[in-house]
């Protein structure tokens, strides 16, 4: 029975912070962007700095019609926002956030399931730029999917990196292996891991998939409402993802002052929230890069870098032991 309860409460857990935490992520880039730009943006919704705006944008699409082209394969269509969405409900399940494991739940091979479900996420837009029967819509999941392709490759390598480091596949024991002089070696590995990341979101400056200059929205072009809501809130969600896995694998997760003390969890949300607000200046502050590019760099920069971080980890374990 006291098991059943221990489940259902991390099960209750994890909802909660899968539908909180994407949502303080979205109202911060909102407000940060508005004074990194010089705009005042929305101040009125709730009162104190507009804090309510992002509850308001959500009554807004809540209240739009839901609207099918006449053309889509209507199952399909309805279907897409969910599949981008639940891989990243799934992957917060196994994020550590303290010594005990956290919100979620302990996986022997975490770090393979993690990464697994993730490229799942990507099925989500390439479905729906497929049956929308719009050829932007198309265009754009063609590109979300050759952005997979291109970036799941040194993503990999990188986890391999620091799970050769530990020497555990596990998230918590990768994070108990962690020893703080590993950051300078495995810098590189944390840096390609982070950009392949922000690529396999389509966040900018990898954002040509849903390039409004030439292809309107591309696979979310036609949708409305809260469908086109669910696709908003997969991407913020998988920066709180990408930001939790970034900490948990390169950044020492829980470790801290105090965290002995039950402080763990407060050192994994400052070190994912410093990343976040990365992901929000980057946006603000580089312009898209062009197809061309974003292949170019995978193929020609992060591999390679990949390469030689699982060969650096390989000459230090074998000094070290």
């Amino acid at each position: 029975m006291m098991d059943v309860l221990d489940v259902a409460l991390r099960l209750v857990a994890v909802l909660v912070v899968f539908l909180t935490f994407p949502l303080l992520v979205g109202q911060t880039e909102h407000k940060v962007m508005a004074h990194m730009q010089g705009r005042v943006g929305p101040m009125y919704a709730g009162g104190f700095h507009g804090w309510a705006q992002l509850v308001a944008d959500g009554v807004k699409f809540a209240q739009k019609e839901d609207v099918v082209p006449d053309g889509a394969d209507r199952r399909i269509f309805q279907l897409a926002p969910a599949v981008a969405l639940l891989p990243y409900l799934l992957v917060l399940i196994v994020i550590p956030f303290g010594p005990d494991g956290g919100v979620g739940q302990e996986i022997d091979a975490g770090i393979f399931f993690v990464l697994a479900v993730m490229g799942a996420g990507v099925l989500g837009s390439l479905m729906g730029g497929w049956a929308s029967a719009n050829k932007f819509s198309l265009l754009g999941g063609l590109r979300t999917t050759a952005q997979l392709i291109a970036y799941e490759l040194p993503m990999l390598l990188a986890a391999a990196s620091v799970a050769m480091a530990a020497g555990t596949l596990s998230l918590p024991g990768i994070v108990e292996s962690f020893e703080w002089w590993w950051v300078p070696w495995q810098i590189i590995g944390a840096l390609v891991f982070f950009i392949a990341g922000l690529a396999e979101l389509q966040r900018p400056p990898f954002d040509a998939p849903v390039a409004d200059s030439e292809i309107i929205f591309g696979a979310y072009t036609e949708y409305t409402g809260l469908r086109f809501a669910l696709f908003l809130l997969a991407e913020y969600a998988g920066i709180v993802v990408l930001c939790g896995l970034t900490t948990v694998l390169f950044l020492g997760g829980w470790h801290g002052p105090f965290a002995e003390d039950g402080m763990g969890w407060v050192w994994t949300l400052l070190k994912a929230a410093i990343l976040a607000f990365v992901v929000i200046w980057l946006r603000v502050s580089y312009p898209r890069l062009r197809e061309d590019q974003i292949m170019r760099f995978a193929w020609t920069t992060l591999v390679p870098l990949a390469l030689f971080q699982i060969a650096l980890t390989g000459v230090v374990k074998v000094v070290i032991q």
